[in-house]
């Protein structure tokens, strides 16, 4: 979880270096300036370092929260499909597409690791 958590980031920080169209364009209401993109990053920085402290504090609902947003992972591969077929307008270059797609796989696969880790020991129990 923890490993998802670290690489999660380091992409947020590699599109902000190497791509920061896409956060200009995620946050074309607030404006194009680098100091709302970084403004942005460090807001999503606070909430992974959270995300991060209830992993290792083993908080329940935090376990929880995590389930359920990780099992929707699908609905994320699935609009990153409809975004390459066109059927829905695209959010950024295909690249990014396809990424969120893959993102999505593998929130799934985590959030059925968790829930068998679940079934096996409880909450926060090894898979």
């Amino acid at each position: 979880m923890l490993g998802f958590v670290v690489a999660a980031w380091m992409v947020l920080l590699a599109i902000l270096v190497l791509a920061p169209d896409i956060y200009a364009q995620a946050l074309k209401p607030l404006g194009q300036t680098s100091a709302v993109r970084t403004s942005f990053f460090v807001v999503l920085t606070v909430f992974i370092a959270l995300l991060a402290m209830g992993v290792l504090r083993r908080w329940r609902w935090m376990f929880w929260l995590i389930v359920l947003a990780f099992l929707a992972g699908p609905l994320r591969t699935l609009a990153s499909i409809l975004e390459l077929v066109r059927i829905v307008p695209t959010g950024g270059p295909g690249w990014y597409a396809v990424l969120q797609g893959i993102i999505g796989l593998v929130q799934l696969g985590i959030g059925l690791a968790l829930l068998r880790g679940y079934r096996r020991a409880g909450v926060w129990g090894a898979f």
